[in-house]
């Protein structure tokens, strides 16, 4: 009986143990991030919005009207980099 007390007491110190240091290292990360969020934020570069050729609108349009048999409606065309 005693051997069985040694156990759960050696498993419950080692469980909270372990429980302590992953908090500890939860709320570190946490506090880095916030750190490095803070001072070091990640620069956004500006979209560069280019135009779309006049050519290519036109064959969009008419694919659209061809497909959906002039009952498309285009309501807006990007171009992606």
């Amino acid at each position: 009986m005693e051997n069985l007390q040694t156990a759960l007491l050696l498993m419950v110190v080692g469980m909270t143990t372990v429980f302590t240091i992953l908090l500890i290292v939860i709320y570190l990360g946490k506090f880095l991030i916030y750190l490095v969020n803070k001072y070091a934020p990640e620069e956004v570069a500006p979209l560069k919005k280019a135009p779309v050729p006049a050519h290519i609108l036109a064959a969009i349009t008419a694919a659209v009207n061809v497909v959906t048999h002039n009952k498309g409606k285009i309501v807006k065309v990007e171009k992606q980099n």
